[in-house]
């Protein structure tokens, strides 16, 4: 009999605003997982400088190396971004690129899920492709179906709340974290076990 072992998988969240409908998205993930996965925040890529190869020569600054090697641990990585002048958010790119220059490379192989929520009706869909052309780069693996690109978001949460009310959103968020799940035993094989 092949049981499925656990999964950990992190957030990393592209909004620093404190009422952000996307850390309401992020925060709201761990509750939504399905049985045998656990997601966890990452920190916040406020806490990274600007990116400069200066700095880096005199060493990677502490949040950094944190969150490198979190992401290195864990078996899958959510990504949850607004989208800003149709692309990402520059304190996002800013993490990427500090991340990016880490060795080895947290991303690298890694199972990567991508979440946008826009007050729009494509709902950060231009943000994703801009973001999806990094992460090429970085080597990660990026899962393809389904999207999570949540338009037109005002109308499905409580803002006065900080909740996300919308079933069928939830629903449709609990079908990805399991498609990344399936992405994550994929890329490591070795998750499942015989017993």
């Amino acid at each position: 009999m092949t049981q499925t072992a656990p999964l950990h998988f992190v957030t990393l969240l592209g909004s620093l605003r404190k009422g952000s409908l996307n850390g309401i998205v992020a925060r709201t993930l761990p509750e939504l997982a399905p049985e045998g996965i656990t997601i966890t925040p990452l920190g916040a890529v406020a806490e990274f400088p600007h990116y400069d190869q200066d700095v880096q020569e005199q060493g990677f600054p502490a949040p950094v190396l944190t969150m490198a090697e979190q992401i290195r641990a864990a078996d899958g990585l959510i990504i949850v971004t607004p989208e800003y002048n149709y692309s990402i958010p520059g304190v996002l790119k800013n993490a990427l690129d500090w991340l990016s220059r880490v060795t080895p490379q947290p991303l690298a192989r890694k199972a990567v899920a991508l979440q946008t929520v826009s007050p729009g009706a494509i709902g950060g869909a231009r943000a994703q492709y801009h973001l999806r052309q990094s992460l090429v780069f970085l080597d990660a693996f990026v899962l393809n179906r389904p999207e999570v690109m949540i338009g037109q978001a005002m109308s499905k949460f409580d803002t006065d709340r900080l909740e996300l009310t919308d079933q069928s959103t939830r629903a449709y968020l609990t079908r990805q974290i399991a498609a990344l799940a399936d992405l994550a035993h994929q890329i490591a094989p070795h998750k499942s076990e015989d017993v």
